[in-house]
C-alpha cells in the first residue's frame, strides 16, 4: 500500500483478506539514513484483524545514485541494517521488504551481499525478510531498449541466492508494459508464466515465492512538452479512472483471452489512446495462473486502492 488515504481506506475496509501488509512509506538514502514512518492507523488496523506489517525500503524515487553510493558503502549499508532492526523491533513489524530497484547490473552482487547481511540482521532478532524483485529470463531482448531494462532493472537481482538468504520473494509479475513502453497488458498471462517458469528454472523453492497480480491499469495518450517534445505518455491509473476514461469516450471494452485483460482502444481528435485494464475478471485470470503451480506462497498485490472492488468477493471465494 501507499500513503495515500485512498489505499489506506481500501486496507482498513479488507484487511481480514490481506495477510500482510506492505506500507512503502520508508527510504533510506545514499549515506544509510533511513526515513519514513508508519501510519499508526496501520498498525492498530493490522493488530484487530490479526494481519502483519511488513513495510518496504526503497531507494526514493528509485534512484540509481543513491543505490548504487548505498551498495558501495559498508558503513551506510550497516547503518541501513542497524536501523532497519530498531524500528522493527519498536513498531513490532513482522518484518521488512527490499523493494531497490533500477540498480545497475554491475551492482548485483553488492545488492546480495547487502541483503545476506540484513537477512541475518533482522533473522538475529526474530524479524522476517523478503524481497521484491523485477522479473527477468535473462535474455536483454533484440532492441536498444530491451537492453536498457535488462541492465538497469532486471538484471540486478540474483534470484536464487536472495530467496535462499531471505523468507519469500516477491516475484513483481507485473508492469510488462508501462509509463515508458507502448501500450500493452500490465501482466500478460504468456509473460507472467515466462518470468514464474524461468525463476522456478533456477531450483527456487515455489514456497519461497509470492506472485505478483496489478490491481492498477495502463493509459496511453499522446502528449507533448517543451522538453520532450511530442511523444507518447504512459500512466498507471486507479480502476476507477480507467472506467471514467473508457466510458467517457463510448468506447467498446475488448477480452484479450490469451492474455487474460481486457483493452480498449478510442480516437479523440483523431489520434487513438489505449486503455489496458485490470479488473475482477483479470484479476480471476491471473488466480487461475496462481492455482496452476501448487506449492506457491501467495501473491503480492500492487496496489491497494487502486483495485474493482469485485476483486475483494472474488478474493474470500477463493
Amino acid at each position: 500500500m501507499t500513503s495515500s488515504e485512498t489505499s489506506f481506506e481500501s486496507f482498513a475496509a479488507h484487511a481480514g483478506s490481506i495477510d500482510i501488509v506492505g506500507p512503502q512509506v520508508y527510504s533510506v538514502t545514499d549515506d544509510g539514513v533511513v526515513r519514513g514512518r508508519i501510519d499508526p492507523r496501520v498498525l492498530q488496523v493490522s493488530r484487530d484483524s490479526g494481519g502483519r506489517v511488513m513495510p518496504l525500503i526503497l531507494n526514493p524515487g528509485f534512484n540509481q545514485e543513491y543505490i548504487h553510493g548505498l551498495l558501495s558503502d559498508s558503513a551506510a549499508m550497516q547503518s541501513t541494517i542497524d536501523s532497519m532492526v530498531t524500528i522493527g523491533l519498536r513498531h513490532n513489524f513482522y518484518g521488512w521488504q527490499f523493494d531497490f530497484e533500477n540498480v545497475h547490473a554491475t551492482d548485483k552482487d553488492r545488492l546480495t551481499s547487502f541483503y545476506r547481511k540484513a537477512a541475518a540482521a533482522l533473522h538475529g532478532v526474530g524479524l522476517k525478510i523478503s524481497i521484491a524483485i523485477v522479473p527477468t529470463n535473462n535474455q536483454s531482448g533484440p532492441t536498444p531498449f530491451h537492453h536498457y531494462m535488462q541492465a538497469n532493472w532486471r538484471g540486478s537481482f540474483d534470484m536464487k541466492a536472495l530467496a535462499d538468504a531471505g523468507d519469500f520473494i516477491s516475484l513483481m509479475t507485473y508492469a510488462q508494459h508501462g509509463v515508458s513502453t507502448t501500450p500493452g497488458p500490465i501482466a500478460g498471462l504468456p509473460w507472467m508464466t515466462e518470468m514464474l517458469e524461468y525463476a522456478l528454472s533456477l531450483g527456487i523453492p515455489r514456497e519461497k515465492i509470492s506472485l505478483g497480480i496489478p490491481t492498477y491499469s495502463g493509459y496511453w495518450q499522446p502528449w507533448y512538452n517543451d522538453q520532450k517534445g511530442a511523444y507518447v505518455k504512459g500512466a498507471e491509473i486507479h480502476h476507477d479512472r480507467a472506467m471514467e476514461l473508457i466510458h467517457g469516450a463510448h468506447a467498446e471494452v475488448a477480452w484479450l483471452e490469451r492474455e487474460g485483460c481486457s483493452m480498449a482502444a478510442y480516437s479523440r481528435a483523431a489520434v487513438f489512446e489505449y486503455v489496458f485494464l485490470e479488473d475482477a475478471r483479470s484479476f480471476e485470470a491471473k488466480l487461475e495462473l496462481f492455482r496452476a503451480y501448487p506449492g506457491l506462497r501467495g501473491i503480492s498485490v500492487w496496489v491497494l486502492g487502486a483495485e474493482d472492488p469485485d476483486i475483494w468477493s472474488l478474493l474470500r471465494r477463493n
